[in-house]
């Protein structure tokens, strides 16, 4: 089913509305063809469509910890994913969508939807790069409607790896953890548990993603750095 392009409109402006305060933005459509794998919607039926969310920047980060202060428990065991499931949830039960979230079995391919809607792709430390934003941008979820809806997000017209010569990301790692030509998780988290790796990458965020020339203006607070690299180091 393909929604009335007035009332497309309106459901892209009334989640936009909604999300804004949360620091969440539409990062893309993906709309499915009869018969392609798609994620099914609550009532079991295949979805025609998904809007992904997420942060550009650190705009999560502010309304994130408000989040956790006023929780009894800050949040969890996994406060980022509990606050994520907190603020799109509600907005998904708004407009009738079904929500899927990365930490959620079954597992979706939010890569592959952001690489299909944005156009992005890996860098060498597997986070997708951004023409504008670099590597300072996340997806929190995602939403999945009956009908397909118009694009919410602009196409990158380019690679920034394929340009860039000196590839700094993969020098400037101390763990060594890109010179295979992939992520090794393992040989970060050694580091990370170290003395090195504590008062480095720990406190300061990934030297190796800070060291990508892209994106610099959308570079995470400290704080927010220092949040993701000690729960990767867990």
């Amino acid at each position: 089913m393909t929604a009335a392009p007035g009332l497309a409109d309106n459901l892209v402006e009334t989640l936009r509305a909604a999300l804004q305060p949360h620091g969440l933005f539409l990062r893309g459509t993906v709309n499915f063809a009869l018969g392609e794998v798609a994620p099914l919607l609550g009532g079991g039926e295949p979805a025609a469509s998904v809007v992904l969310i997420g942060n550009i920047g650190g705009s999560i980060w502010e309304p994130f910890v408000r989040w956790r202060e006023s929780e009894p428990d800050g949040g969890g065991r996994d406060p980022l994913d509990n606050w994520s499931k907190r603020m799109i949830g509600p907005v998904a039960e708004v407009v009738g969508a079904t929500a899927y979230f990365p930490s959620d079995p079954p597992w979706q391919p939010f890569q592959q939807w952001a690489m299909r809607a944005e156009g992005l792709k890996p860098s060498p430390l597997g986070i997708l790069i951004h023409p504008r934003y670099g590597l300072w941008h996340g997806y929190r979820g995602a939403l999945g409607f009956d009908r397909a809806l118009p694009a919410t997000g602009k196409a990158a017209a380019g690679h920034p790896c394929e340009v860039c010569e000196e590839k700094r990301c993969i020098s400037t790692c101390p763990a060594d953890a890109l010179a295979l030509g992939m992520f090794d998780v393992g040989r970060c988290r050694v580091h990370l548990r170290s003395g090195v790796g504590a008062s480095g990458c720990v406190a300061q965020g990934c030297l190796s993603r800070d060291a990508c020339p892209v994106g610099r203006d959308y570079r995470y607070p400290v704080k927010q750095l220092s949040f993701h690299m000690a729960a990767l180091s867990l």
